[in-house]
């Protein structure tokens, strides 16, 4: 029997339990839950792995980028960032 056969005669496939199961503790414990649990898991993983690891994982996806969007997207960023630090000198 296929998942769509399934849930037409009122199971519930693992992705379908799962959307419903994260949007009702959405409902019940709101955005503050989900940054609370995040920030404490950032804080673990910086103790567990240090700051190496998000040096690495940083330059990866710098490369990651410059693949994909090519060098004129870090020129661009660069020429407003240095608009941005001029016009607070003034």
């Amino acid at each position: 029997m296929s998942m769509r056969e399934e849930t037409r005669k009122g199971k519930m496939t693992v992705a379908e339990a799962g959307r419903k199961g994260g949007e009702k503790t959405a409902q019940t414990h709101g955005r503050d839950f989900y940054e609370e649990i995040g920030r404490k898991g950032g804080e673990k993983v910086s103790q567990e792995k240090g700051s190496q690891f998000y040096s690495e994982i940083g330059r990866k996806g710098g490369e990651k980028v410059a693949e994909e969007r090519g060098s004129e997207l870090f020129r661009e960023i660069g020429r407003k960032g240095g608009e941005s630090r001029g016009k607070r000198r003034e």
